[in-house]
């Protein structure tokens, strides 16, 4: 979808409540300027969309989403690509899990990819169980890689195993981060074929943990970052801490410990992800919010935004009513494995 058709669409959705700004205006007949409704940024996915994962392969930038039905009965994924984190097209389906899958038809939720060895490995939630496929592009089609789930609520796992998150460490260690909980997240050392667990899981108390945790490393920090509330609430936001293992214990922020969260009709802010642009300490969350207008918690929309440090590397709060870029941008380019210089 471009630029102009976002706005479009962004334009057709507000314009009532325009018109009906301006004729409020016009029948006060006061002499002060009309101030008219400041305008959120326009969803970077066409239709509903939710709990984003952004990835970057090679010189392309990848968005994994929940595609939103009703309920959360959600039943299969799909893939978005982006040269440029500006324009963003449609690529495919790519698992089906009413055909795909032995072991889950329905309940398809926050799926995450990563790359190893020339191949793509993708975790998805089914059934509330947690499953990997592999393929030979970020664009699938993937293969359900067991025939049976990954992960599931049993054992030592003392966490739902939903929203998987993939992390290779610099030493070539991998994770899989999971968990929806008062609290308490878990996480897997994977073996170096990507699925099979080795060991027993970790448990990891955040502060405020309810789902969606996300880990990356800046700079020899580990960070973490995780959705607080229900998805249906509008209050859904996001909170963070560090750390100097991969494997904890993460310590909140104790400033601007929400650094995403609603603003105006921009709501249920959540359930983001974190890409680096290669070779830059430029950084971008893809988050969800409530569709505009009349969204909610089973009907929402895909943003980005940027995301910022301050010198001493403390994230700074992220505004859901601010684009992160502006109309004619050129976004994020990969130029031979790198981003474009600082400007």
């Amino acid at each position: 979808m471009s630029v102009s058709s976002r706005t479009q669409r962004m334009t057709r959705c507000l314009l009532p409540a325009l018109l009906a700004a301006c004729a409020g205006q016009a029948a006060a007949q006061t002499t002060a300027p009309a101030v008219l409704p400041t305008l959120p940024p326009a969803p970077i996915l066409e239709g509903y969309t939710a709990d984003p994962s952004i990835r970057v392969f090679g010189d392309t930038y990848y968005l994994y989403p929940t595609s939103d039905k009703d309920k959360w009965q959600t039943t299969d994924f799909s893939v978005w690509s982006s040269k440029n984190l500006v324009d963003w097209k449609k690529e495919r389906m790519i698992l089906d899990v009413t055909k795909d899958l032995k072991w889950g038809k329905v309940e398809a939720w926050a799926p995450d990819a990563i790359a190893r060895n020339g191949r793509y490995y993708f975790y998805f939630s089914a059934e509330r169980k947690i499953g990997v496929a592999t393929a030979a592009s970020p664009t699938g089609p993937f293969v359900d890689a067991l025939g049976a789930p990954l992960v599931t609520r049993t054992g030592k796992v003392n966490t739902n195993t939903i929203d998987p998150y993939p992390f290779i460490d610099d030493d070539g260690q991998a994770y899989l981060y999971f968990g929806n909980s008062n609290r308490i997240a878990n996480v897997f050392k994977l073996k170096p074929d990507m699925v099979t667990l080795d060991g027993d899981p970790v448990e990891m108390r955040i502060h405020q943990f309810r789902e969606g945790i996300v880990v990356f490393k800046r700079k020899g920090v580990y960070y973490f970052m995780w959705s607080i509330d229900d998805a249906r609430s509008p209050n859904y936001r996001v909170g963070w801490g560090t750390a100097t293992s991969p494997l904890g214990p993460v310590v909140a922020a104790d400033k601007d410990f929400i650094v995403l969260q609603k603003n105006g009709p921009a709501v249920g802010t959540a359930h983001h992800s974190v890409v680096n642009v290669p070779g830059t300490d430029r950084w971008y969350v893809a988050y969800h919010r409530h569709a505009i207008p009349n969204g909610n918690g089973y009907t929402r929309e895909t943003l980005l935004a940027r995301m910022e440090f301050n010198a001493d590397g403390s994230i700074k709060p992220m505004d859901p009513m601010t684009a992160p870029f502006r109309p004619g941008d050129v976004g994020e380019p990969i130029v031979n494995g790198k981003g474009l210089p600082d400007r």
